[in-house]
């Protein structure tokens, strides 16, 4: 007995190192997409080990590599496992460029036919998901270099250009053009400059077009009220 659980034990670490060792040679990207995107990776043996989004992500290639043989529940099981152990859920039809870089994880939702870009970063409780019982495609295509904030919303066949950035809690239901900014529920568009956005980890203080209006209003009130002021002090002279 002690020495089936002896070998149980060595096959466990066994293919614990062959998945580390396989992780390690084929995910370079996402491990350094990491390193990129999170202040708080400093060993790479901690990424490589216990950081949930890289193994979702790993784990996803694998089941959308067998759900595109049109194999039945295989990939399916894989999702679902995945999701009991990391609390993010990706169908396996959803396709996912190279190196995005999911940040906590736990709430994340990527519908089955959601396209993601490459050098994305996604927060926890994203939800890329549809808006209907539509067949077909149904969910959200996400370009390249997109940041998305934590709990933000993206529904339904739209696009994020690319370079775009979407404030936490935003909730998307339209087209957005590449290099624009996206707050607010519903999601309100505001670009910087027509310029690139340079790549910033801030998805909260990010600017929100209508306090810019609303502020732009107020001094326009408060310089209405100093020239009434000056004509009523002229009028009493």
């Amino acid at each position: 007995m002690i020495g089936l659980l002896l070998y149980l034990l060595i096959l466990l670490v066994s293919l614990i190192i062959l998945y580390s060792l396989m992780t390690a040679l084929f995910f370079r990207r996402e491990i350094q997409s990491a390193f990129r995107k999170d202040p708080a990776a400093k060993c790479y043996l901690e990424v490589l080990t216990l950081y949930p989004g890289l193994h979702s992500i790993v784990m996803h290639r694998l089941a959308h590599f067998i759900y595109s043989l049109n194999i039945p529940f295989i990939p399916r099981f894989i999702s679902e496992m995945m999701r009991f152990f990391t609390g993010i859920e990706i169908h396996p039809g959803a396709k996912i460029g190279k190196g995005l870089f999911i940040d906590h994880g736990n709430g994340v939702v990527i519908g089955e036919t959601a396209v993601i870009g490459d050098d994305c970063l996604l927060y926890q409780g994203v939800t890329l998901g549809g808006t209907g019982k539509e067949k077909g495609k149904r969910h959200p295509t996400v370009g390249n270099n997109v940041v998305i904030g934590g709990g933000a919303k993206i529904l339904g066949n739209i696009t994020l250009g690319d370079n775009s950035y979407v404030g936490a809690n935003a909730v998307v239901i339209s087209d957005v053009p590449a290099n624009s900014t996206i707050v607010g529920v519903p999601g309100r568009i505001t670009r910087q400059d027509g310029k690139k956005i340079d790549f910033d980890l801030d998805h909260i203080h990010i600017v929100d077009p209508i306090i810019q209006n609303m502020e732009e209003f107020e001094k326009r009130i408060e310089a209405l009220e100093k020239k009434i002021e000056q004509l009523k002090k002229k009028e009493n002279l």
